[in-house]
């Protein structure tokens, strides 16, 4: 499989126009397949962003639409590839192989294993243009597990769509069936790791998944993207670790659940000088006690999920403010605290008026430098705490 010259040059040309518009004039290039070059513009836009390495390679091939919008991003891959390593490497589901690629850095043998030929033969073309040794295998993912030799790490992302193309989230509705195969992939390899959807019950998930030793939560600028499971044995309590990627900088934050259950806190009625608002992996992971014990933070309520302290604590992992006033719900003080602003970034926690409802009543627009918090404090009262970035 490969792209004629005459054709990548089209595709490059031709990269940044809308690719329907570009279909209606398919008859203007009798010489070019419009389809594969608008599979290929498409993909480019896509991995521009998500695969940028990829994107810098113009003999790169990308498949069909579904597969770029599974894919791991390259921040998440490298993210992955760092927490491993070995001798041996097996990919049981490997679709457009980006995991399979950057997780093959640390072994000596890489195995790519997928049972749509198409993308088997697209995954052939990509690593020899990568240059990157890795053996591609086109079988069904159990099939092949069933026979493999034992290696150092099985990796697999089992599809979540059911037979009618729609999303699913729970373990024992993804394809492979995780929970079915559970034992085999004990006996194969003593490392595990399990690409799972960032909208899964973590807790519900640690229950039916055995010998789960760390849960990643992964999020790329804030943003959740992807659950990662690790299965080592039988291994006692299970770490969670919320990550947050931002450009060069990774934020981890470690706990256990057990320990988040039995942690006792004093919530606030006063709000102090700085705000504190936990990373997207932090609030999936549910680790919303942990976190103010470890800064020595108040928390404001039991659902609220924001903290405060007088001492700016720098490396918090999640966005820190200033806290300019309080604000009730009544005329004379939203008169009195928000008449000279105009617009404001408006993130509600724990209260009855969703972000429309408070715009509709306060008459601010979005954006700005101003933050505002509608929140519920200890009292149970209504607030809104105007802020800016610390």
């Amino acid at each position: 499989m490969n792209l004629s010259d005459e054709l990548k040059a089209f595709i490059i040309t031709h990269e940044a126009d809308d690719v329907h518009s570009l279909a209606l004039q398919a008859k203007q290039y009798p010489d070019i397949d419009m389809e594969m070059a608008i599979r290929q513009i498409t993909g480019r836009k896509i991995a521009k962003e998500k695969i940028p390495s990829w994107y810098a390679n113009d003999n790169i091939i990308y498949p069909k639409h579904l597969s770029m919008e599974q894919c791991s991003s390259e921040q998440t891959a490298l993210f992955k590839a760092s927490l491993c390593g070995g001798e041996s490497m097996a990919d049981l589901t490997g679709g457009l192989g980006v995991d399979c690629f950057f997780l093959a850095h640390g072994f000596n043998n890489a195995v790519y294993v997928e049972q749509q030929s198409e993308l088997a033969e697209i995954a052939v073309h990509n690593f020899e243009i990568l240059g990157q040794d890795i053996k591609v295998v086109n079988e069904d993912a159990v099939s092949y597990l069933s026979s493999m030799p034992p290696a150092n790490l099985i990796y697999i992302d089992p599809a979540r769509r059911d037979s009618t193309g729609r999303k699913t989230v729970l373990i024992e509705d993804c394809t492979p069936n995780i929970l079915d195969i559970e034992s085999l992939l004990e006996e194969k390899s003593k490392q595990v790791m399990i690409k799972l959807s960032p909208m899964l019950d973590i807790t519900l998930a640690v229950k039916s998944v055995k010998s789960v030793s760390d849960v990643y939560i992964i999020s790329v600028n804030n943003e959740c993207k992807e659950l990662l499971f690790i299965k080592k044995g039988n291994t006692g309590k299970t770490l969670y670790h919320c990550v947050n990627i931002q450009n060069s900088n990774t934020d981890t934050y470690t706990f256990y659940k057990e320990d988040e259950d039995t942690i006792s806190l004093n919530y606030t009625t006063k709000i102090a000088k700085y705000l504190y608002e936990s990373n997207a992996s932090i609030l999936k992971a549910g680790a919303y006690k942990s976190i103010a014990k470890a800064y020595s933070l108040d928390k404001l309520h039991p659902s609220s999920h924001l903290y405060t302290s007088e001492i700016l604590y720098e490396d918090f992992p999640g966005r820190k403010f200033v806290v300019d006033n309080i604000c009730s719900l009544n005329k004379k003080d939203m008169k009195e605290y928000l008449s000279d602003i105009k617009q404001a970034n408006i993130t509600t926690r724990n209260f009855p008026l969703s972000v429309q409802e408070i715009r509709k009543k306060t008459g601010l627009k979005d954006g700005g430098d101003i933050y505002i918090f509608a929140t519920t404090l200890a009292d149970d009262r209504k607030v809104l705490l105007i802020c800016h970035k610390a």
